[in-house]
């Protein structure tokens, strides 16, 4: 159910009460608002800051407190800055080769100060900061970090954007372990394999980045390439003797009717087995052995 607006004249009026009564002002873990149902003190902190029940977000309970009734912040309580965090956070990853998250305890070198403060901090305005952000969100806009859980959509339109770019830029397709996506704030082509098969992010899933190409550009899947059949191959045969006059050999090049197939890669298959044959034979000896073609 949608709450209510709330008004700084509104939430005052509790703080004032509050005070009255304990004579301590409210804080986040204050707890219920007295008097008023449904309503509790971090929850109007959250409003604040996020920017929810008519407010314009950046705020704090501590910031009103503090600008309405010259509520002075708790002592032992270090303000903090979008910078000093970031360097905390450089520092970690340097020693530990990963960027910290909410449960990697206190902070080196920052006595009383943890990762989960920090964020507390970054989501609900307080120890200086303006509020409505968090650790991942920082380290995703300032670092370049994976928000896993704040992970936009993917949709078939951009995913072929990302892959025609890549192979303007390279002359070559993307595949798993092509690296990052530029242009594309954080993602890589391994996520994108892994969003394809498991059906995150938006998509059906089942499928990979080698299937996704195979079926939308062509491109060959070397890991799920059709089964060929002699019966097949001379069909193809007949078919180029037909057009051109003669059999083909192995440097005929493409067999068209074929999504990538050469007769280079028909002889390679009739030699070495795989994709449904034997092996031990070659391109000219089928055609001898078929097509009375002489070898």
């Amino acid at each position: 159910m949608k709450r209510p607006r709330l008004t700084i004249k509104q939430i005052l009026a509790w703080a004032d009460a509050h005070h009255k009564r304990t004579r301590r002002w409210p804080t986040t873990r204050s707890g219920p608002v007295r008097g008023a149902a449904g309503e509790n003190w971090d929850a109007i902190n959250t409003a604040l800051a996020q920017g929810f029940r008519g407010f314009p977000g950046g705020s704090s309970l501590t910031k009103q407190l503090a600008k309405h009734r010259g509520v002075r912040q708790p002592q032992g309580v270090p303000r903090l800055t979008i910078k000093q965090i970031l360097l905390w956070a450089d520092e970690y990853h340097r020693r530990k080769g990963k960027w910290p998250i909410l449960r990697d305890g206190p902070v080196r070198g920052a006595p009383g100060v943890n990762w989960r403060k920090i964020d507390n901090a970054l989501r609900l305005g307080l120890c200086g900061l303006s509020g409505g952000s968090s650790l991942p969100r920082l380290l995703a806009d300032r670092r370049g970090v994976r928000n896993k859980k704040g992970s936009p959509m993917l949709t078939v339109g951009k995913i072929l954007t990302w892959v025609d770019a890549h192979h303007q830029r390279t002359g070559e397709w993307p595949n798993a372990q092509s690296g990052p996506v530029p242009g594309s704030h954080g993602e890589t082509w391994s996520g994108i394999n892994g969003a394809l098969h498991q059906g995150t992010r938006g998509l059906p899933g089942g499928s990979s980045l080698a299937r996704f190409l195979d079926e939308r550009r062509g491109v060959r899947n070397r890991k799920d390439l059709p089964l060929m059949t002699i019966g097949r191959i001379l069909a193809w045969a007949d078919a180029h003797a037909k057009r051109t006059g003669d059999w083909p050999l192995q440097r005929s090049g493409p067999i068209p009717g074929t999504r990538g197939e050469t007769w280079r890669i028909v002889d390679k298959a009739l030699r070495r087995g795989g994709r449904g044959l034997q092996g031990g034979s070659s391109l000219r000896q089928l055609l001898d052995r078929k097509r009375r073609y002489r070898n």
